[in-house]
């Protein structure tokens, strides 16, 4: 890990010091430092807009471009999803030196425009025919949730991202199993991962708000031509592992639910 990227983190922690504002995730050796900035930007009616933004810097960092998330819930996933793209045309610009403060005063000055751009181009777009996917084609994420406090929130939380990103799928409630399948773009699905990981979805025992930490990736794996595409994202509970079996059965999912869910009763 690069000495650079430490004291620019220094750096961002005591200029972003204002709680909640700047938040490290994750420092490794090996994978490099994980952490959000949090800012308010004016928009284009000179509304407030709250960026999300992460950041991860490769232990080669400047010298690799950093990974960049950006999440608001003023603005759509494909919005965010145009805010990280002119953010890394940015970051190309300033390779080798640090360039996390210089990209965020970056967005501040340019959201408006950036925003506004986005809009046209998605009135231009011409609307994909169904079955159009990405090159990576179409993936599957199977993710088993250990608990949920708040769980209306947290559902309408699930169900806004998976809108956002167009995510098909089932969160599934069986007794003390929860399970959330989802279908999609690879990108879109990773996207999910970090908002689950990151975002403050539901609530710890003495009800302030919390990450959620005890999820796991069950599997991650590319749809096959056996598998069934679902239309839809539903919110579903089964009163018998039957009933839930039979969910996976009808989808084509038979052996990803012998793998995988019957060791969850033990």
């Amino acid at each position: 890990m690069s000495e650079l990227a430490l004291e620019e983190l220094s750096a961002l922690a005591a200029i972003y010091c204002e709680p909640d504002a700047c938040e490290v995730l994750a420092v490794s050796e090996m994978h490099g430092i994980t952490f959000r900035i949090q800012i308010s930007v004016k928009e284009l009616l000179d509304t407030d807009v709250l960026l999300k933004l992460l950041f991860h810097l490769p232990v080669n960092y400047p010298s690799t471009l950093p990974d960049i998330s950006v999440n608001s819930d003023q603005l759509t996933r494909a919005q965010c999803m145009d805010v990280k793209d002119k953010l890394l045309e940015q970051a190309k610009k300033h390779l080798s030196e640090p360039m996390v403060h210089d990209l965020i005063l970056w967005i501040q000055q340019h959201l408006k425009y950036v925003i506004k751009q986005s809009a046209t181009v998605c009135s231009e777009k011409p609307t994909l025919s169904k079955g159009t996917s990405t090159e990576d084609g179409i993936w599957m994420l199977l993710l088993h949730l250990d608990h949920m406090r708040a769980k209306a929130k947290y559902i309408k939380t699930v169900e806004k991202w998976t809108s956002d990103l167009r995510l098909t799928g089932r969160l599934m409630f069986m007794g003390r199993i929860i399970l959330i399948l989802l279908q999609g773009d690879r990108s879109s699905i990773k996207e999910y991962l970090i908002l689950q990981k990151t975002s403050k979805v539901d609530v710890d025992s003495s009800g302030k708000k919390c990450k959620e930490k005890m999820s796991s990736v069950l599997c991650e794996t590319k749809v096959q031509s056996q598998h069934k595409r679902f239309q839809t994202f539903e919110v579903k509970e089964y009163s018998t592992l039957d009933e839930l079996q039979k969910e996976f059965e009808t989808a084509g999912l038979t052996t990803l639910f012998s793998e995988f869910v019957p060791p969850l009763l033990k």
